[in-house]
């Protein structure tokens, strides 16, 4: 059977058997793969703890008629133990797996690889706050996809910004004229802030207040919501830290 080499992130894992692991993988090269990991549960499995959610590995996997079979493993990005030692980065790094596992398919997808990777890394290493790296993933997440929402400019007309009408199902902000009736109002600061983390301004997103953060993870969730259909199950969880006002 053919043997593939590719580095993945390990999405979720689910028990098989006594000793096995079914591992859903997001490649840099073959996108979305589930394979069987075999003894990964036995105490002397020499590669189990690099096979665990949130961990990052170079792997050698060969085809199987159903599921792709894992020989080797080795750690590139050992993010899964620092994550899940602080419950916020926890609680978003599962959001964003599941979101990633809703995003990809088979077929490759790099841009979506790297950007979870770096997202994971950010969250190991505290380099900003759980909840705005999360909103932050979401929204390049869902623009890689072909999703992406607009802070300044009309969604729907394309009317030069700023405007404070905010509707997902037309795609972000709204003018006066494009709005229905009753469509919510977001305070400028609010959208600074989603436009922010649309571009990964961490600046800007770090010096933000914990309402307008509130503001837009509400929006950022309504916004995942309405394009994954389904939603995500793990936003339900998902600790938000506070900020200064």
């Amino acid at each position: 059977m053919p043997v593939y080499r590719d580095d993945a992130v390990v999405l979720r894992t689910h028990k098989l058997g006594e000793a096995d692991r079914i591992v859903t993988l997001l490649t840099r090269r073959h996108g979305k793969v589930r394979a069987v990991a075999r003894g990964v549960r036995r105490t002397a499995s020499k590669f189990g703890s690099r096979l665990e959610p949130f961990m990052v590995a170079d792997l050698q996997l060969y085809e199987g008629r159903t599921l792709d079979v894992i020989t080797q493993a080795e750690s590139i990005g050992a993010y899964g133990a620092e994550i899940s030692q602080d419950y916020a980065a926890y609680t978003a790094a599962n959001a964003m797996v599941e979101a990633a596992d809703r995003l990809t398919e088979a077929e490759g997808s790099l841009q979506q690889y790297l950007l979870l990777v770096g997202a994971l890394r950010s969250l190991s290493r505290r380099e900003h706050g759980p909840d705005l790296t999360l909103d932050s993933y979401l929204l390049r997440a869902l623009s890689i996809a072909g999703w992406a929402p607009s802070f300044e400019d009309c969604s729907r007309c394309g009317a030069p910004g700023p405007h404070t009408a905010v509707v997902v199902q037309l795609g972000g902000v709204v003018c006066e004229s494009c709005a229905p009736p009753g469509s919510p109002r977001i305070a400028p600061s609010t959208v600074h802030l989603l436009g922010a983390l649309l571009a990964g301004d961490w600046a800007i997103a770090e010096a933000s207040s914990q309402r307008d953060r509130a503001q837009a993870s509400g929006i950022v969730a309504a916004y995942a919501q309405w394009h994954l259909e389904r939603g995500l199950r793990s936003l339900s969880h998902v600790s938000r830290g506070t900020a200064p006002e």
